[in-house]
């Protein structure tokens, strides 16, 4: 058994903790092939709903990795997972319940608040003890049951549930599945937490808030995390913009809730099945080039073979085909999970944070793309600005390089 940990890359010691982030990320993901066509409906701008939204996600996953080691992973994942129940319970009972616009839009940002510190956090706890060598592979796991809980089996339940048992009693089994997911993360999961930080002053009551600060300066001291953050931003840009308007945009060409809901679980099937070979790949290819050709040129290029894929052939089978292109190339920026901790010998904590503000901000950034770009120029407009910003991504890459210094690491076995 302990081969086949090695052999694919798979922490052992964190196994329960991989199997808690999938439950509770399914939780996260009930509502994404639904919910913006839902709130349209309703006469509200769903874009402005995902905008708000992106901003608690950016900032919670901003401070994610430093909150963690200043107050331990565990204790900054248990408050991830109350905000989020926090959140869900008044979106659900209160928002949806009476439709109360400012209420709907409080809440979800408290939801935003949420799954950052638990899922981001739990990255932070396997770049400190997974080695270099592996590092990438276990990115790729992370990155593997992160999208598989929130775009695969969220969406198929997603969909399922809102058909069968309504709108407010699906949302209401978010809450329960993260649960689920903490428990499996937070008690089953026994890795041992001590130790794991380098600097054992960040634990010290006295000196939290200057270790915070000192962690959230490190894009000025280190230009390149700057530079894997903005790559990070780029990267799933295009996942948080189409969940807007792709269901919108598709519903045109005839698809309905249902084929979209199959289109969008069945494509990200595929992105986590690669964002483990790409972690493989980039430990044996190398981790730069990885990311400047899969994830930078591959999306730039299947971003407009998936929006033109109605206009080419409005057929679900070719639709499906262009999307599965797509999402494989999102995995293709795996490694830069490993490329960002790799550019500093100290306070890789704060040096995710970057990366994790980079996928944060996406989900900011996607929305209020569509929210300013839809009237002066519309959906293919946007798409061609998604292509674009994916080159400058390929670029950026080429010019972060970790130092081949090597640095000390925690085994994970």
């Amino acid at each position: 058994m302990s081969d086949i940990f090695q052999k694919t890359g798979l922490p052992k010691s964190l196994s329960w903790g991989f199997l808690g982030v999938l439950i509770f990320m399914m939780g996260d993901g009930i509502e994404q092939t639904w919910l913006s066509r839902y709130i349209t409906e309703q006469g509200f701008n769903s874009a402005d709903l995902f905008t708000v939204y992106g901003i608690t996600v950016a900032i919670s996953a901003w401070f994610s990795g430093v909150i963690a080691e200043t107050f331990g992973v565990k204790k900054t994942m248990l408050a991830g997972f109350l905000l989020y129940a926090l959140g869900v319970a008044g979106f659900a009972g209160i928002g949806i319940a009476n439709m109360n616009w400012p209420i709907l839009l409080v809440t979800y940002a408290i939801k935003g608040l949420g799954y950052p510190l638990f899922a981001y956090t739990f990255m932070v706890w396997i770049t400190y003890r997974v080695e270099k060598k592996s590092l990438s592979s276990a990115q790729g796991w992370f990155w593997f049951v992160f999208t598989g809980g929130l775009n695969v089996l969220g969406a198929y339940y997603g969909v399922f549930a809102v058909n069968h048992i309504g709108v407010i009693p699906t949302l209401w089994t978010a809450i329960l599945f993260s649960a689920i997911g903490a428990v499996f993360a937070l008690w089953v999961n026994k890795c041992d937490e001590n130790n794991l930080f380098a600097d054992p002053e960040a634990a010290v009551e006295g000196s939290r808030i200057k270790a915070l600060i000192k962690g959230l300066g490190i894009m000025k001291r280190e230009p390149k995390v700057l530079m894997g953050g903005i790559v990070r931003v780029i990267n799933t840009t295009s996942q948080f913009a189409f969940v807007v308007f792709m269901p919108l945009y598709m519903a045109k060409y005839g698809l309905s809730d249902g084929q979209w809901a199959s289109i969008w679980g069945s494509i990200f099937i595929f992105n986590i099945l690669f964002n483990l070979v790409f972690g493989i790949v980039g430990d044996k290819f190398g981790w730069n080039k990885t990311v400047v050709w899969f994830g930078g040129v591959g999306c730039a290029v299947t971003v407009l073979l998936f929006y033109y894929s109605p206009q080419i052939l409005n057929q679900y089978w070719f639709i499906l085909l262009m999307g599965i292109l797509w999402c494989i190339m999102l995995a293709g920026f795996v490694p830069l999970s490993a490329i960002v901790p790799s550019l500093v010998d100290t306070d890789k904590g704060a040096a995710l944070s970057v990366l994790n503000l980079g996928a944060g901000a996406a989900a900011f950034v996607g929305p209020l793309l569509v929210r300013l770009l839809e009237k002066p120029i519309g959906y293919e407009g946007i798409a061609w600005v998604l292509a674009g910003l994916y080159i400058v991504s390929a670029v950026m890459t080429h010019f972060i390089r970790p130092s081949s210094k090597p640095k000390a690491s925690t085994s994970a076995e």
